[in-house]
This record gives structure tokens, C-alpha cells and sequence, in this order.
């Protein structure tokens, strides 16, 4: 396919907008991929095409060409569709460049933790009130001062040394609860075991946190989690970082195009999927209730049933949204390096209280 502009492709013109292009490619990606009759080829042009335009950097190098990019024909024999999944494919992680994850080199991994919530004043005001309480002092004592002076000088002295002192306790007492929370959880980032019907997609999963996620000093992952009042293994895994949380259901599915609409409603290749179900809808309205002030979102992570691609797009907004895993790490991870090196040690305690796969 010679001279493709990419803007005729998705049917849009040249200063369409972020969200009439993702409207354009969500619409014909249901059309055009190659498990509705689509050819790999092309779909993989229309990825091209939107992945390339909804960056803008990308996109204004292409709009600086002054040429579309020329593609080379593809030919050869087609191979011979095949439909149901194959037991013996393994899926694997993707192999992802620390270069293309947006987050990574934003992030510190040695960045000291900060605990919520905060019982005692902060340090630095703390400080500069005895550097204040000590400059009064030393002030007082290098003039000579009247009686009456004298005895306004004393006044504020004593008064202001007992608000330094009180202040002091707290601190220390924030300090001590601190220390004793990390000194039972500081050094243990994972909690829980990888466990149930998908054990290959949960055991991905929990490698791909492990191994991208938890360079945010903030983060706590779970795994085997139940709905609250509930005894069964319910929400597959949860990711914590400061008052941000997100559940994960891990499943394998047929190759495919993957969305979501306002309801959680799945949708494959432009049709309501049939071949599996989720209930994260349900499970974030209830840790909405049960964690108030926390922001909650919920993750359909898909891996390949059978050779084959799974594609998704970034959905904003939508209560669940179905996930690639590189998209998981890229797009999760930036959600959560919004506030990388939190703990709230109430939300903290209240999902480990959920975890039942020890």
C-alpha cells in the first residue's frame, strides 16, 4: 500500500482532535480486524496510523514531513484462520524498553517513603519554631531589657517553649508510629499469592508488577483479594500507591480488538464478548465504599488463549477498562507516579485485611 496518509485512513481531517481521532480508530478497529474479516496488514497500518496521531510529538513530525510514510506491499500466501483457543500456548510477557515507558526515569526508587495519615506536625515547621524559640532567647539575653520588657520577654518565652514542647511530643509520637509501621511492612512490598482458575495470566501478571510497578516506592501490591463480607477469592489482584488503587482481573482470551463501555461492558471486535465474564464493575463500587477518599479503578489485563494479537485503547473515564499488558504498565504506572512515594497506612491496612491467598 503506497502513499497512505493517515489521516485519510481514520476518515478524519488534518486538525481533528485527540478525541475525534480515538473515535475514528475505535470505530473502524471493530471493522478491521483481521477476526471480523480484516487483513493483518492493514489493521496493523490503522494502529499505525492512531498510535502515530494521538502522540503529539509524532504527530507533528509526520504533519512536518510533508509526505505520508510509504509502506511496503504486502504479499504471499494467506494462512489458514484459526478460531478457539489452543491449550498449548503459553502466553509471555512482553520484553518492554524502559525508554518507551513514559514514568520510568521520572521516578526515584530511593525517594523516602512519606506515611499518611499524618498524626504529628511536620518536621521542617517543627524545626524552624525552635530555631525561632531559641533566637528569642539568645535576643533576650544579649540586651538589657526593663523590668516590663523583662517580664513580656519571659511571658512569650514560657508560653511559646510549652507550644514547642507539645509540638515535640507529637512529632515524636508521629515518629514512633511510623517507625513501628515500617518496621512491620516497610520491608515487604507484595503481599498474598498468585492463585485460581487463570493461574498462567495471574502468574504474568504478578511478575509484571513485581517487575515494573514496585520501582514506585509507594506501591503495595495484593494478590488474592475478597470483595468486603465476603470469604471467596474475589478480585485477582490490587495495586496501592498512595490514595490510588487499582483491581486486576487476569484472564486469557482469544486474540482480539478489546473495549469497554460506560457500564464495564466488554466488547470484542465490535460485539458484546461473549467468551468470558468479569465483575470488576462490581468490585470497584465496593472498595469505593469501603476505602472513602480513595480513588479506585479497575483493570481487565488480556493475554493471547492462541497465537494472535490483543489490542486495546485508552479508555479515560470508563470504571473498567480492558488492558494489553505493556499498556498496563505504561498507563497504570503513570496513574500511580502521580504520587509515587505515599503509603496511607488506613487504606494500606484495609486491603490487607481483603487479602485471603496467604
Amino acid at each position: 500500500m503506497r502513499g497512505v496518509d493517515y489521516y485519510e485512513l481514520l476518515g478524519v481531517t488534518r486538525n481533528a482532535t485527540a478525541a475525534e481521532i480515538k473515535s475514528a480508530y475505535r470505530s473502524l478497529a471493530r471493522s478491521m480486524h483481521p477476526d471480523v474479516g480484516g487483513t493483518a496488514g492493514t489493521f496493523r497500518l490503522l494502529q499505525e496510523a492512531y498510535e502515530t496521531l494521538n502522540d503529539p510529538v509524532r504527530r507533528a513530525d509526520y504533519d512536518g514531513a510533508g509526505e505520508p510514510i510509504r509502506r511496503p506491499r504486502v504479499t504471499g500466501r494467506r494462512r489458514r484462520r484459526s478460531f478457539g483457543e489452543d491449550p498449548a500456548y503459553v502466553p509471555k510477557l512482553p520484553r518492554l524498553r524502559l525508554d518507551d515507558i513514559p514514568w520510568w526515569d521520572t521516578v526515584d526508587p530511593d525517594t523516602r517513603v512519606r506515611y499518611l495519615p499524618v498524626t504529628g506536625p511536620d518536621r521542617a515547621p517543627t524545626l524552624a519554631l525552635v530555631g525561632g524559640w531559641s533566637l528569642l532567647l539568645l535576643a533576650g539575653l544579649a540586651v538589657e531589657l526593663s523590668a516590663m520588657l523583662m517580664a513580656a520577654w519571659l511571658a512569650v518565652l514560657v508560653g511559646s517553649g510549652v507550644v514547642i514542647v507539645l509540638l515535640l511530643r507529637r512529632h515524636v509520637r508521629a515518629h514512633r508510629v511510623n517507625r513501628s509501621f515500617a518496621a512491620e511492612f516497610g520491608g515487604q512490598r507484595i503481599f498474598g499469592l498468585p492463585d485460581g482458575q487463570d493461574e498462567r495470566a495471574q502468574q504474568l501478571t504478578a511478575e509484571l508488577c513485581a517487575k515494573y510497578l514496585t520501582r514506585l516506592p509507594g506501591v503495595r501490591v495484593f494478590h488474592g483479594l475478597s470483595w468486603p463480607d465476603s470469604v471467596f477469592e474475589d478480585v485477582h489482584h490490587a495495586v496501592l500507591c498512595g490514595r490510588r488503587l487499582v483491581l486486576v482481573e487476569s484472564k486469557s482470551w482469544l486474540p482480539g480488538h478489546y473495549t469497554s463501555d460506560d457500564e464495564g461492558t466488554l466488547w470484542r471486535n465490535g460485539h458484546p464478548f461473549r467468551g468470558g465474564a468479569t465483575r470488576l464493575p462490581e468490585g470497584v463500587a465496593l472498595f469505593e465504599e469501603l476505602l472513602p477518599g480513595i480513588e479506585v479503578r479497575g483493570v481487565v489485563l488480556i493475554y493471547p488463549s492462541r497465537a494472535g494479537d490483543i489490542t486495546t485503547v485508552e479508555q479515560d473515564g470508563d470504571p473498567v477498562s480492558p488492558m494489553t499488558p505493556a499498556q498496563f504498565v505504561c498507563d497504570i504506572g503513570r496513574w500511580l507516579a502521580q504520587d509515587s512515594a505515599t503509603v496511607d497506612r488506613d487504606a494500606f491496612t484495609t486491603v490487607l485485611d481483603q487479602v485471603v491467598a496467604d
